[in-house]
């Protein structure tokens, strides 16, 4: 599968970087996908590669400012800045029409997928181990795994629940029965607030990082179902 680096700025200044997996100019679309808190872009090529293989369809991993060598820090405004210059770049670098273009998010990227669908509706909308809201999260900051960005992020309260609820997007949510840093109690609530629901996939012994390993065919179905129009 073809591997493109790209860059573009956001609205602030800030150079970025992303990578383009698979051929944007085929006609079957394209899935813009968010990380998580303590991960990278580069670190989903892998992962990016079977869901392009799997779906047919383009992959774009955008980077966050503060990660990766980039300049910033990562901050609630920051991201969603982000976010925004992502789906532009899609939009106007990549000319993929927004009723081409899908908004997946694992962990924290599942709250940043919601808020950009409030600004600029994808087609669909697919959330790995997402939380119901920030302050929740905010709760568990003795758990390993988390970081002081979700002490930042508890101010400005991501709600994803109240969120999805006001979409008019499929949503289709995926979560492991056995993550320990967001559990499936927080997942599940989101697929049920939502106002158009898609599929809720819950996979036996997943944690919070191997929901693909474990799903399995059923996972990369998932995806299928949810893309086909």
């Amino acid at each position: 599968v073809r591997i493109q680096k790209v860059t573009y700025k956001s609205n602030d200044g800030i150079n970025l970087i992303g990578f383009v997996v698979g051929d944007p100019r085929a006609p079957s679309g394209l899935i813009i996908a968010f990380h998580g808190n303590a991960d990278l872009a580069r670190n989903l090529l892998h992962w990016a590669g079977a869901l392009a293989h799997a779906t047919g369809q383009t992959v774009f991993l955008p980077e966050l400012r503060g990660y990766d060598g980039l300049a910033g820090r990562p901050t609630y405004e920051g991201a969603a800045r982000d976010a925004a210059a992502a789906a532009a770049f899609a939009q106007d670098s990549l000319a993929i029409p927004p009723e081409r273009i899908a908004y997946y998010g694992h962990s924290l990227g599942s709250a940043l997928a919601v808020e950009l669908a409030s600004d600029r509706p994808p087609h669909v909308l697919l959330l790995e181990s997402p939380f119901s809201s920030a302050r929740a999260m905010a709760k568990r900051m003795f758990v390993p795994g988390l970081s002081l960005f979700w002490a930042i992020l508890s101010r400005v309260h991501y709600d994803t629940v109240r969120r999805v609820s006001l979409l008019r997007v499929p949503v289709w949510v995926s979560h492991g029965d056995r993550d320990d840093i967001i559990p499936a109690r927080m997942g599940r609530p989101v697929f049920e607030a939502a106002a158009v629901k898609g599929e809720f996939l819950m996979v036996r012994g997943a944690g919070h990082n191997d929901v693909a390993e474990r799903g399995g065919e059923a996972y990369w179905d998932w995806f299928r179902n949810a893309l086909k129009k």
